[in-house]
Formats: C-alpha cells, sequence, structure tokens
C-alpha cells in the first residue's frame, strides 16, 4: 500500500511509538537528524529541524513545544484522546530497490525526489482533509490553517530488504483560522488516504523521470522500467513471510492479511546502512542483476520504440501492392476513399485559387459575409 493511516492512541501510546519513528535514525548517517517537522502548524509555532522528545510529547499534550503554553485542552476519560495519526508514505518496492543499488548522489536525489513527493501529498491534505473541532464535544467543525506534522524517514522492512518509506505523524492539534487552536477530524484523513497516496505516486513518477528514470505506467501507480519483477520479488522477503503465513492460517481476505503481517511482525534488527548497501549489491550480484546494465538496455528500449512505430512507405513501384502504416494491404473501398480525397483537396485548391485572384473584386466580401450569416442561422 503506497499509503496508510493508523491512529496510536493516547499520548502515552504514541510517546512510546516516538522510539520506533526514531529507531531508524540509526541507520542513517550521523548528521542526519532522526525526524523533520512539517506542515503550516510547524510554521506557526516556529518549529523546524530536527524532532526532539521532549518536543514531541509537548505536542502530544497540547502544549506549544517551545514555550509550553497550553494550546488546546487534553480531551476524553484518563486523556484517552486520539493524540495523532501515522500516515505512511511508501515509494514501489521498484524504486526503494533502484535506490539501493544506486551509487551515493544517485541515491540522495532519489530520497530527495521521494521527500518532495510526500511534502506534495501531505500539503494536498492540509488543503482538503484538514477540519478542526470546536464547541462542546466539538460538535463544530471549520477548515484549519494547517497541520502540524512530524516526518521521519525509514529505509528498510522488518526483514531488511530496501523499503524506502516516511512516517509522517500528524498529530491532534491544528491552528484554527482566527488563531486558536483545537483538535482536529480523523475521519477526514482516512478518507482522504487513497487520494493523498495519489499525489505522492504522481509527485514522485515526476521527480524521477527529471532525474531520468524511464517509468513503465501502470493502472494505479509505476514502476521502474529497468528493474524486473524477480529482482523485486526477491527484495521482497517480508512480503513473502506475510504471504506464506496467510497460506498456513488460511487468509484470503484484507483482514486476514492484516493478521497475517502482525503475527509474523518482529522488531527491526540493528544494521547500519552502509553495511546494508554492500549486502543489497552482493544479492544483486548473487542473482546476476547489474543494475547499470538494466539501465542501458531500458534506455536503448526507449530510443527503439519510435523506429517501430514509424510511418512505412505507402507507395512502392513494381507489383507489390500499397502498404499501410500497419504493414496491410488496403481494400478496394481504401483506395476509393484515398482517391475521392484527392479530388476534394484538387478542388479546393482550385476554388482557394479563384478566391485570391478575384479577391479585388467589388461586392465579393459583403455576399461572403452574407453567405457565413446564413451558415450561422442554420
Amino acid at each position: 500500500m503506497v499509503a496508510s493511516i493508523s491512529a496510536r492512541g493516547s499520548a502515552r501510546a504514541a510517546l512510546a511509538y516516538y522510539g520506533h519513528l526514531q529507531q531508524d535514525g540509526y541507520y542513517t548517517a550521523e548528521s542526519e537528524a532522526p525526524g523533520r517537522w512539517a506542515g503550516r502548524g510547524a510554521e506557526r509555532l516556529s518549529l523546524e529541524g530536527p524532532v526532539t522528545r521532549s518536543e514531541f510529547e509537548a505536542a502530544l499534550e497540547g502544549l506549544d513545544p517551545k514555550t509550553g503554553e497550553r494550546l488546546a485542552a487534553g480531551g476524553g476519560r484518563a486523556h484517552s484522546h486520539a493524540a495523532g495519526w501515522d500516515m505512511t508514505f511508501s515509494a514501489p518496492k521498484s524504486v526503494s530497490v533502484l535506490w539501493a543499488l544506486s551509487d551515493g548522489p544517485e541515491r540522495a536525489a532519489i530520497e530527495e525526489a521521494h521527500r518532495r513527493a510526500v511534502l506534495t501529498a501531505t500539503g494536498h491534505l492540509e488543503q482538503t482533509a484538514a477540519w478542526a473541532r470546536r464547541g462542546k464535544g466539538g460538535a463544530l467543525r471549520e477548515r484549519t490553517a494547517g497541520l502540524l506534522m512530524a516526518q521521519f524517514d525509514h529505509h528498510t522492512s522488518r526483514e531488511l530488504d530496501p523499503q524506502l518509506h516516511t512516517h509522517s505523524f500528524v498529530f491532534n492539534l491544528a491552528p484554527r483560522r482566527d488563531g486558536t487552536w483545537g483538535a482536529i477530524v480523523s475521519r477526514d484523513l482516512y478518507k482522504a488516504q487513497k487520494q493523498a497516496g495519489a499525489v505522492y505516486r504522481r509527485e514522485l513518477a515526476a521527480g524521477l523521470e527529471r532525474l531520468g528514470h524511464r517509468l513503465e505506467r501502470q493502472a494505479h501507480g509505476f514502476r521502474i522500467a529497468a528493474v524486473p519483477r524477480r529482482i523485486e520479488r526477491a527484495f521482497s522477503k517480508r512480503r513473502q513471510v506475510i504471504e506464506e503465513a496467510a497460506r498456513t492460517h488460511g487468509y484470503d481476505t484484507a483482514k486476514g492479511m492484516e493478521l497475517a503481517t502482525l503475527r509474523t511482525r518482529r522488531a527491526k534488527q540493528d544494521s547500519k546502512l552502509n553495511d546494508l548497501y554492500r549486502t543489497w549489491q552482493a544479492e544483486a550480484k548473487a542473482l546476476g542483476f547489474d543494475l547499470r546494465q538494466a539501465q542501458r538496455e531500458s534506455s536503448r528500449e526507449s530510443v527503439s520504440v519510435p523506429e517501430r512505430n514509424a510511418v512505412r512507405p505507402t507507395h512502392v513501384t513494381g507489383n507489390m501492392k500499397t502498404v499501410s502504416r500497419t504493414g496491410v494491404a488496403p481494400s478496394p473501398g481504401h483506395a476509393a476513399i484515398r482517391q475521392n480525397a484527392t479530388r476534394i483537396g484538387r478542388q479546393l485548391g482550385q476554388a482557394l485559387q479563384a478566391l485570391k485572384q478575384s479577391s479585388g473584386m467589388p461586392g465579393l466580401k459583403p455576399r461572403l459575409r452574407q453567405k457565413d450569416r446564413d451558415h450561422e442561422r442554420e
């Protein structure tokens, strides 16, 4: 699934989840922040750069992370109201494989295209699905002036396959347009999930094409043309584990697949990202796959497509029949149509020449205009 959303429960549960969100920071370069603030809500609070645990906790409690000022009252008994939602944007597997097997600069460019796509998708959410509550029990709803989000980039699946994805944590706290803050309406976020995923895919595809990667378009997405499906499958060990569990337990519904996912979930293993790059390269080599060679072949295929579709000669000498662009000899009916079109074209040319020669004749233009008006009335 390209975009998924799940509630994180109470503030205490969400704070515990923060540990998971930070975990992938171990895989990244030491200089890279484990998370970053996003959304117009963050701009209003002057939040930028890395997300610290204390700031995350303050926002969960409805406080200004910088000043400690209360922005919104806690709701529900024992503060059991939803503290926020995790909306996750995952790159197609072929993109993750491309990212994993590319060199350093190209990996950075692919990841930047992914981040931009996530920001475009969450910006779309702010514009179309961000509603705040107001009044007793939050009965009234109104448009917000944005969302408060913290985004965390992750790079691997639980089986340590390449899986480029970003967790965008949406806090249950948003600025209203009058400057006050309140809880948000989660239903609209869930309803917008599919559309947000489509925006993410579209923006990511455009970014990758700008980088020069050839894509294969599909009904609801795209894939990298240079990455064969067998290689995608080989780097999808997590999916294979889930499918095997589903077969074992007889799960054949969406709910069943969710249960299979939970049954097979395990904590991520600690491995440095640089070590994983070398492991992935070795796996690709063992599978007989060379990314650069595949990209060259894919590029040659894209160049040859126009040649295959080129217009073939329509007239040949000798006893051969006239051939159309499809390589099929035209029927007598087609020949008659062409002859008729040629005759009409010749007559039209003669009429235009006559008009040109008589353009100075008095009374000609008024008659033409009158005829135009007659056609208009018809």
